[in-house]
């Protein structure tokens, strides 16, 4: 019955998950691609202009999918291009500008419905309107009733951008 699947690159599950989604559709467990809201991220070590529609299509691959419904940076950071790396090592300033307008290409070649970011505080966020000509749609953040981040919400809620939680119930 689920239907949001929230995955990353770097989480290792989005060959899995697509295999699964395939297996549901085939089964009819699931009527249509639809009907589904599939989530990925971009990874660090990707964070960079020339690696984000390559990264993504990869993910696309991975899933068996041909679009995402929403494509998050995953950290406002960058680091050394090459192999997922956790915890990350070579870790190095963002091409905001650069890595933003690579994400609305994405968009814009229909690889994803919707681009956004993760882990980004308000001042991270206020580095891209500026030049973004697509905001953000959605900032996902840790968040719990320990961790309210009530300014982070005014903030977002003030610029139409939506807050989606991780880790709920507490990390």
């Amino acid at each position: 019955g689920y239907r949001h699947f929230d995955t990353a690159a770097v989480y290792g599950s989005e060959q899995p998950l697509g295999e699964a989604i395939k297996e549901a559709l085939k089964l009819g467990l699931v009527a249509s691609r639809d009907q589904l809201f599939i989530t990925s991220k971009l990874w660090s070590n990707d964070a960079h202009p020339h690696h984000v529609i390559p990264a993504l299509k990869k993910s696309l691959e991975n899933l068996q999918l041909e679009y995402l419904d929403l494509y998050l940076i995953h950290w406002p950071i960058s680091a050394k291009p090459g192999k997922f790396v956790f915890p990350l090592v070579d870790v190095m300033p963002m091409d905001f500008k650069g890595v933003w307008a690579a994400m609305e290409e994405s968009q814009r070649l229909g690889l994803t419905k919707s681009i956004g970011v993760s882990n980004f505080t308000c001042k991270k966020i206020e580095t891209l309107p500026s030049h973004a000509t697509i905001p953000p749609s959605v900032d996902q953040v840790e968040m719990s009733p320990f961790w309210q981040q009530k300014k982070l919400r005014d903030f977002c809620k003030a610029n139409g951008i939506v807050v989606t939680a991780y880790s709920p119930f507490g990390a």
